[in-house]
């Protein structure tokens, strides 16, 4: 009961972003709301983590910046660059093409896009999601070591949860996949990936710190993990994986001495990982986007009175509360799917001959 009180609370906090929001636009009905002001700046990366406003001034946490300019590096941390501060020739561009990004002003007032590697939220709640998850694995090991399953039975608790959901993913999807002969090589990546995925669509779903960063919603730590399920593939396949590549079982013209089916082939290996790049980045943007579109119908409809205003917001919560519903339904699916065609994507590379 403890456990489903926690599932409870955490589900109740996770279906009201509206609350951060309107917290970033209490006087929304004062001026002209900017709607994708609101969407791009919840769903976009930044260089400190906000956490609330209180009385018109931003409460956020800074993280640290690692920039190269033509000075040299730069160590700092992002409050030095709040409210449009420059410091050691470098701040945050408002508008064009680098914008919200750091930049360097040169002698003309240009600006330079340096080399930059700073610790923005993303990168902090990809840190924090990787600690959490070790730390989670760790605290299960521990019971294992601390008890002897096979005499005292299954464990109970947070790591009986665990143990059903990793031999389900192990079991359910790795097993049949990857198959019988290879499946333990892949089992602790493919078990990882669905972790790390499951837990940042969880904790992008907590309105409030250390929740709420798009980590899985940025195409570039998809690309990354879509890269490891890459050369998860192709580094470790088999000959006739390579074979029914370079030289398939075609007729002569299909291959030589046009390459067609080569062609086509290696298109193939090449489109796998993107389709996981982009599926995962896609359904998880979607989502925030759907959910913080309809909380901001509130603020636009401020203007045309009470009543409409009411009603809509009344409408927006309800929409809302579904459509956070199914999110929290999508964050376990999408890594489900992830680690499913990853694992599929590595049987496939050892099939062996064909009969």
């Amino acid at each position: 009961m403890r456990w489903l009180r926690c599932i409870l609370t955490l589900i109740l906090f996770s279906l009201s972003p509206s609350l951060c929001v309107a917290d970033e636009h209490p006087d929304a009905g004062g001026e002209e709301v900017d709607v994708g002001e609101i969407l791009f700046g919840h769903v976009g990366d930044s260089y400190g983590w906000h956490i609330t406003e209180w009385n018109g001034r931003h409460i956020s946490i800074p993280l640290p910046c690692i920039v190269r300019s033509s000075t040299g590096w730069h160590f700092f941390m992002s409050s030095a660059l709040d409210q449009g501060h420059i410091y050691e020739g470098l701040g945050i561009a408002g508008e064009g093409r680098y914008e919200s990004k750091i930049v360097e002003y040169g002698p003309g007032g240009e600006q330079i896009r340096p080399f930059d590697i700073s610790i923005t939220k993303n990168v902090a709640s990809l840190m924090f999601t990787a600690v959490l998850l070790i730390v989670i694995v760790l605290s299960v090991a521990r019971w294992y070591k601390r008890h002897d399953a096979a005499k005292e039975g299954a464990p109970e608790g947070f790591a009986g949860l665990m143990e059903l959901m990793i031999m389900m993913v192990n079991d359910e999807i790795i097993r049949p996949s990857v198959g019988e002969k290879h499946y333990r090589k892949y089992s602790p990546y493919l078990l990882t990936a669905f972790f790390f995925i499951f837990l940042c669509n969880l904790l992008g779903l907590v309105p409030f710190f250390p929740g709420g960063a798009n980590v899985t919603g940025n195409i570039a730590v998809t690309m990354m993990m879509a890269l490891f399920t890459f050369i998860a593939i192709n580094l470790f396949a088999d000959k006739h994986y390579w074979k029914e590549i370079l030289w398939p079982d075609v007729p002569l013209f299909l291959k030589f001495p046009i390459p067609i089916m080569q062609t086509i082939e290696l298109f193939g290996v090449i489109s796998k990982p993107f389709s996981l790049m982009v599926r995962l980045f896609a359904n998880i943007m979607a989502g925030h986007m759907m959910v913080l579109g309809l909380v901001s119908v509130i603020f636009v409809t401020v203007k045309l009175g009470p009543v409409i205003n009411g009603s809509m917001t009344v409408i927006a919560m309800l929409f809302g509360l579904v459509i956070n519903c199914l999110e929290l339904l999508v964050a376990f699916i999408q890594a489900y799917v992830f680690t499913m065609l990853s694992a599929v994507f590595i049987g496939m590379a050892h099939q062996g001959e064909h009969s």
